[in-house]
């Protein structure tokens, strides 16, 4: 138990160390801050989610008495709360139905259930620092706009009309790319954390076939309802933006799964994969394409009808 907690303080230590780094401005810090959850998912996988809560705890504390409350708050909501709760998600598994409960049969928290967790917590983390920018849909576009003409080093008065229509756009834009960057950011902190415990030994559940990744078919209609909302003006509007974002930004995920089965009786397969996550990386929009191919394949199921027509595999010789 008290090895437990000096893990558990150590995570909450590095985690409030690497999310405070964003303060120098240096460009590592900016990396660091991104895999902060990380010390705290490994945790909450490795040891438990109770070990995590406790290190969160220290962090949030910790951060809290340094820099003020708001951060306490904030890194409580953004960090420690999703961390914790992913690793409670992993280690979820139930007995199937012939009543074996040894490990290797027990039937665990689906991957895509877990992806439709990270949007949810992506959205609700994004919409409340959006809240907390302003009451108003006015309010919030006029603050985002300051923050991006002070970045850019631009005055309000000194910019053409073409200029000003593109900060629009990017000021509305904002909060939705926002919301896709932190469901990427949660899943690849889990993804790590999940291949340093498995690596470690301490990965309690098998490791999943990422391959069969599906959301649940409601989150179709979730990912609807989000859609006809964005169209309603007002906050409510900017509030569908990120919901919608962060759903379609799981369904490319999703994607990722689908070609990777898409693909798997191609000879030159690795480069098709390798090229399509260099042209993500790079350019980003090709996961618009990934998310319409999650789309697809949640409604016409294309990976069930690939592997239902893919001839069985030869017999050893």
């Amino acid at each position: 138990m008290i090895s437990q907690i000096l893990i558990a303080i150590a995570a909450g230590c590095a985690s409030a160390a690497m999310a405070a780094s964003i303060v120098s401005g240096a460009l590592i810090s900016l990396v660091l801050a991104y895999f902060s959850p990380l010390p705290l998912i490994v945790t909450a996988i490795g040891w438990g989610p109770l070990a995590a809560a406790i290190g969160g705890g220290v962090a949030a504390i910790g951060l809290g008495a340094m820099s003020g409350f708001t951060n306490f708050i904030g890194y409580t909501v953004a960090i420690a709360l999703p961390a914790c709760w992913l690793g409670h998600l992993c280690l979820l598994g139930r007995s199937r139905a012939d009543g074996n409960a040894a490990p290797a049969s027990l039937e665990w928290y689906p991957v895509g259930h877990i992806l439709v967790w990270i949007a949810g917590l992506a959205a609700i983390v994004v919409s409340a620092a959006v809240l907390a920018i302003g009451p108003d849909a006015a309010s919030i576009t006029g603050t985002l706009r300051s923050v991006l003409l002070s970045v850019l080093g631009l005055n309000e008065n000194g910019i053409s009309l073409e200029s000003q229509q593109r900060i629009d756009a990017v000021v509305s834009f904002a909060p939705a790319a926002v919301a896709m960057s932190w469901v990427l950011m949660l899943t690849l902190n889990l993804w790590l954390a999940a291949k340093i415990t498995a690596t470690s030994g301490r990965l309690s559940r098998p490791w999943p076939d990422l391959k069969a990744a599906a959301l649940p078919p409601m989150t179709l209609v979730a990912l609807c309802v989000a859609a006809a909302f964005c169209f309603s003006g007002g906050v409510l509007a900017i509030l569908a933006k990120i919901a919608t974002s962060a759903l379609m930004m799981a369904y490319a995920l999703t994607g990722l799964a689908v070609l990777h089965t898409l693909t798997l009786g191609l000879k030159s397969r690795a480069f098709w994969l390798g090229s399509t996550y260099a042209f993500v990386l790079m350019f980003g929009w090709p996961l618009l394409a990934l998310a319409a191919l999650g789309l697809a394949d949640a409604a016409f199921g294309l990976r069930r009808r690939y592997l239902r027509a893919r001839p069985p595999p030869l017999p050893a010789p």
